[in-house]
């Protein structure tokens, strides 16, 4: 199962990687094009797009990695009970506000799809389609954030804090 959660983060981690490569190449399409003297018909909503993608592929990789920033400041001088429940606190209360974000998101993309809303650009690309990017990252850290939640509650290491306590030995 571990390795089945591992592949998921990363494949997150991947699409966002995919939605900043895909940025960069609409970009230097749009110079070389402006150069030969031709335009790249909605660049900007495209790229923009995957931009929005890419933040939200990558959340639950981030997350699961110990890529996000938490301040530890407080959370260092707790030790054993103290520091599991405040872990317990926090995973809650984010779990929470992502299962409330994710769902409106998904109600969001569902509305947008029956209205058939599209983009103002030169290209009437559905709406729905990129935001469902934003609501499948979210899904993803729910997820992660889920995975966090139950290590906690079985009084185990959340994967991000494997990552800041090596970290933290680095600095030694």
């Amino acid at each position: 199962m571990n390795t089945l959660r591992e592949k998921f983060y990363q494949l997150s981690g991947y699409s966002a990687g995919v939605c900043v490569v895909m940025i960069m190449i609409i970009i230097l399409a749009q110079v070389i094009g402006r150069l030969l003297g031709f335009i790249i018909p909605s660049a900007e909503d495209v790229s923009g797009y995957a931009l929005a993608a890419s933040t939200f592929f990558g959340l639950a990789y981030t997350l699961h990695n110990g890529g996000h920033v938490r301040v530890t400041l407080v959370i260092q001088k707790l030790s054993g009970r103290a520091r599991q429940i405040q872990e317990l606190i926090v995973l809650i209360f984010s779990f929470g506000l992502a299962c409330f974000m994710t769902f409106y998101c998904f109600q969001m993309v569902w509305e947008s799809y029956v209205f058939e809303e599209v983009s103002h650009g030169y290209i009437p690309i559905p709406i729905w389609i990129p935001q469902s990017s934003v609501a499948i990252g979210l899904l993803a850290l729910n997820i992660a954030l889920l995975d966090s939640l139950i290590a906690v509650i079985r009084k185990q290491k959340p994967a991000y804090q494997h990552q800041e306590d090596e970290s933290s030995l680095e600095e030694l």
